[in-house]
């Protein structure tokens, strides 16, 4: 069945689709693997370049879980449950496409630590690439995403993807603040990963900075100019993403949008490329930390 927020109407789902939620233009669907496991997706449309030509971002996941533990990621609450071989990461692409999507371009930023799980991610971008022609994606519309594995960012630079990418969610402007809300950041500190970003081979020079606004933690104009400073060596663009709302997660809550103007101008003066994230999907939990699935489901089991 196919849910349209609370509506719900009776058709067939392709093989391995368990639902499909839809919240505007937001499609989020979940797909369950061989081992009874699941995980989701979302395909997220973008803004037409031409007259009559979709375009659409799939949102594909690399892990069932995440062990990064991140305090404010619903997907961080399920714990790893394992890694995804590279042919299950390319089966959401498949997915997608009997869905009736046509994305063109893939981020590797749904469930699980891409980073965490190196080869087998590296071995989906060379399969991807490799899809006959007119299904194939090019290393320069795909973009990964990692919370600061020092490790793993320095293997990725070793393979000179240059054209691949790359968005690095900080989501704190210091070591104290970053420490609380992410445990790899005790492990492989600001100092460190800035260090590691200074020597990789960065598409233009330029990463994308992911920042989740929380109120009253991270969301001060002083932590703006913090912020920005960090980034002084870099041609980063800010993505700002008010926090979305995960449950269990107490003691959060997004800032005000006066609030977040005001973070976003602090950065602008710093001389920082700044944008404020559009909310999408929220509702169906398709947003930006809010994706969850299962270690194990009974294949009877459709929501």
């Amino acid at each position: 069945m196919i849910c349209d927020n609370t509506r719900v109407t009776g058709t067939t789902l392709p093989p391995g689709v368990t639902r499909v939620l839809r919240e505007g233009g937001i499609v989020k669907f979940g797909l369950r693997l061989a081992d009874g496991a699941e995980v989701e997706s979302v395909v997220v449309p973008m803004r037409e370049r031409a007259p009559g030509r979709q375009r659409a971002s799939l949102c594909v996941s690399t892990q069932v879980g995440c062990r990064m533990g991140c305090a404010f990621c619903a997907t961080a609450r399920m714990g790893l449950g394992r890694n995804l071989e590279p042919e299950e990461i390319l089966a959401q692409v498949s997915a997608a496409r009997s869905l009736g999507a046509k994305p063109t371009n893939i981020t590797f930023m749904g469930m699980g630590e891409p980073l965490d799980n190196f080869d087998r991610w590296a071995a989906s971008v060379r399969l991807l690439i490799d899809l006959p022609a007119g299904l194939a994606v090019a290393m320069n519309r795909m973009t990964v995403s990692t919370c600061g594995l020092v490790p793993g960012l320095d293997r990725l630079a070793e393979l000179n993807w240059r054209r691949v990418t790359l968005a690095v969610s900080l989501n704190a402007p210091n070591d104290a603040i970053r420490s609380r809300l992410m445990p790899v950041n005790r492990k492989h500190p600001m100092a460190e990963l800035k260090e590691a970003l200074l020597r990789h081979p960065l598409r233009r020079g330029v990463f994308m900075a992911e920042y989740v606004l929380l109120a009253g933690i991270n969301d001060r104009p002083e932590h703006a100019d913090e912020l920005a400073e960090y980034l002084a060596p870099f041609r980063a663009a800010v993505n700002l993403i008010p926090y979305n709302g995960v449950k269990g997660a107490e003691g959060f809550e997004p800032p005000a949008r006066a609030a977040v103007e005001l973070f976003q101008g602090r950065l602008r003066q710093a001389g920082r490329h700044a944008v404020v994230r559009e909310t999408k999907g929220r509702g169906i939990e398709a947003a930006c930390g809010q994706l969850t699935g299962s270690t194990a489901r009974p294949p009877s089991s459709m929501v």
